[in-house]
Order: C-alpha cells, then sequence, then structure tokens
C-alpha cells in the first residue's frame, strides 16, 4: 500500500525509457493505433527509446516527449481513477526499476527516498 506515497520522478534514472516492447506489453496494449506506431519507432535496436542518452541518463525530446511518456498522464491510458494515479505511478516505476536495475539499486533506492518525503 502506498497511500502515504506521493510519486514523484527520479532524476538520472531513465528505466521508464526502456521501452522494449517484448517487456512491455501491455504499454502497447494500452495506446492507440497512431501511439503505437510512434512507440514502436522510438524503440531502439537494444529495446531503449532512441531519444534517451544512456550516458547522462535523460531524454532529448524531454520538452516534447509524446504523452504516453509522461508518468502523470499513465492513469488516462490504463483507465485508473484519478484518486489511484500517484499509487499506480508508484507501482508502474518501482515495477521498471526492479527489471532494469534491481530492487536494491542506487535507482531504486532514490525513488523510494523521492516518493517517501514528496507527501
Amino acid at each position: 500500500m502506498t497511500a502515504c506515497y506521493s510519486w514523484s520522478c527520479v532524476s538520472n534514472c531513465g528505466a521508464c525509457c526502456r521501452l522494449d516492447p517484448a517487456q512491455r506489453p501491455e504499454a502497447l496494449e494500452a495506446l492507440s493505433t497512431e501511439q503505437k506506431r510512434l512507440y514502436l519507432e522510438m524503440v531502439g535496436s537494444d529495446g531503449w527509446c532512441i531519444h534517451f542518452d544512456t550516458g547522462s541518463r535523460r531524454c532529448r525530446i524531454y520538452a516534447s516527449r509524446p504523452d504516453f511518456c509522461r508518468v502523470d498522464q499513465l492513469a488516462e491510458l490504463f483507465d485508473v481513477e484519478p484518486a489511484e494515479q500517484s499509487d499506480f505511478a508508484i507501482a508502474c516505476c518501482r515495477d521498471q526499476i526492479r527489471v532494469e536495475y534491481g530492487g536494491r539499486s542506487q535507482e531504486s533506492k532514490r525513488f523510494e527516498r523521492a516518493i517517501r518525503t514528496n507527501h
């Protein structure tokens, strides 16, 4: 239960930028035909978004990134009630960080600190 926590993005993480369709079938399912086309165009040969700079762990198109890249809009894509949006976003980030970096990684620890102090 994450009721006392509030979702917060952790800079220089980028776990959500791993777009590999084999690892994210639920993401593709939630997208419209046009969004799905764009999503698939953004997947690089290594499964990471082509706009993600793996060296600096930053998005090169952050200000103009597609709506499906905006965690604060995930609730709409997945038809989640607004009151449950933060918990949903936290669960998504936890899962993705665990898959990409591990549950005991620095990214995971930083994320847990951020959501505890952001409420």
